[in-house]
Order: C-alpha cells, then sequence, then structure tokens
C-alpha cells in the first residue's frame, strides 16, 4: 500500500529508511533530510579539556550568585574543624567547567545540556588545578553521550555522564 502527502511516497520512504541507519534518516513534515554520522563535527573518541585553579574570589561569587552560603566552601575556621580541614569549592562549579567545555569546545556553540549523572569522590580545594575532560562515548541521531571527570593529577574529584543534544553542521 502506498500513498502520498506533501509530494512524500510513504511506500518509498518506508522501503528507503531500511536500508539506512536510523542516524542518517530523519522526517519532517516538510522535507525528507538525510544526515550521515560522518558529516558531524564529533564522533566517538573526541576529546576536549579545559584546566582551572578556583580562587577564594571565585568561590565567593559563585555563592553570591546562588545564595549557597554553605560555611564549608566561605569560612576557613568552620571548614577546618570538618573532615575536609579547609575550604572546599562547591560541586556544582565544579561542574560549571564540564559545562564550559561542552558549550564551548566539544560538542561546541549551540549545543545543548540534556541530563547529567555525576559523582564527587574527593574535595577540590581552593588553588588546585582541576582539569575537566569530556570525550564521546555514543552518538545517536542528534544526540550525544559524553563521559566526563575533573582532576586534579590522580586525584578525581567530579565524574559521571552527560546527555547533550549536538547542534547541526
Amino acid at each position: 500500500m502506498t500513498f502520498t502527502w506533501k509530494g512524500l511516497n510513504f511506500r518509498s520512504l518506508y522501503c528507503l529508511s531500511q536500508t539506512l541507519h536510523p542516524a542518517q534518516l530523519s522526517v519532517s513534515t516538510d522535507t525528507l533530510q538525510f544526515q550521515n554520522l560522518h558529516q558531524r563535527h564529533i564522533h566517538v573518541g573526541d576529546r576536549a579539556e579545559l584546566t582551572k585553579a578556583f580562587t577564594k574570589s571565585d568561590v565567593a561569587a559563585f555563592s553570591e550568585l546562588t545564595g549557597d552560603a554553605n560555611p564549608l566552601h566561605l569560612d576557613e575556621d568552620f571548614a577546618r574543624a570538618t573532615p575536609f580541614g579547609r575550604p572546599i569549592v562547591h560541586g556544582v562549579l565544579i561542574n560549571g567547567l564540564i559545562s564550559a567545555v561542552l558549550g564551548t569546545k566539544m560538542p561546541g556553540p549551540g549545543s545543548i545540556f540534556l541530563s547529567q549523572e555525576m559523582l564527587f569522590p574527593a574535595p577540590l580545594y581552593l588553588g588546585e588545578a582541576v582539569l575537566a575532560a569530556a570525550e564521546v562515548t555514543h552518538i545517536r541521531r542528534s544526540f550525544a553521550w559524553i563521559s566526563v571527570s575533573c582532576s586534579v593529577k590522580d586525584k578525581v574529584v567530579m565524574e559521571g555522564v552527560v546527555k547533550v543534544m549536538v547542534p547541526q553542521s
């Protein structure tokens, strides 16, 4: 059975869709578009990273912007009495480095951060140079799953997986 709508032959479209990988075919109400994963600007295995050392003023500015005035991050006397022994950087501020990698380096401008799963296995202290890294592990249609981590030398301070919508190139 074949029918046509807006100039598209749906029997032919079905047959064509059976010969292509799903990521290569998308149908809109107006046009038939072929998307080849090889023409995308990111691929499985692509990596990007950046390094930053957060200062006391960075943490204070984040606290002011968000209202998170937990003394563990801001008060040296309070933090000294905790198991950490000194102030630590907010976990969400560390996570912001991942957002910076995704939005400016890979996939880059126009990408949309959709979901995340994060762990914070160790603290990040003020002044430590943290390396934020991202690696594409899976791509399906317009979505990429990216393994992310933030580390100081051999100490992992954040790790997880994010899902982003990849901008069309």
